[in-house]
């Protein structure tokens, strides 16, 4: 069975304590689609929530690769701006635009 392609998941963020202070938070993992990588997405943030809220660890490990590092209250996610695509990582050679004479 093929891995299914691994996403990166951008949801902007927003302080509830200080006005005007905004971000991104990123999450990963594997999913057949975008759609089904902003719901997996989803599905951690708001178990790391009720966990972290209920004063229990925040779940790891899920065999989709998905997880939550943490929770930070006093920010709040915009989902319906959230945008998923496929990884890609900043460090791989084959991002690179630089070319190199042999």
């Amino acid at each position: 069975m093929t891995q299914p392609p691994y996403f990166e998941v951008d949801v902007p963020i927003r302080s509830t304590r200080t006005p005007g202070l905004e971000g991104v938070h990123v999450f990963t993992g594997w999913a057949d689609s975008r759609a089904a990588a902003v719901k997996a997405a989803h599905e951690v943030y708001d178990a790391a929530r009720a966990a972290a809220e209920a004063g229990r660890e925040i779940p790891h490990d899920r065999p989709d690769g998905w997880s939550a590092c943490g929770y930070r209250p006093g920010w709040e996610l915009d989902w319906p701006a959230a945008t998923a695509s496929p990884w890609r990582s900043p460090y791989s050679w084959l991002n690179s635009t630089t070319t190199h004479e042999l």
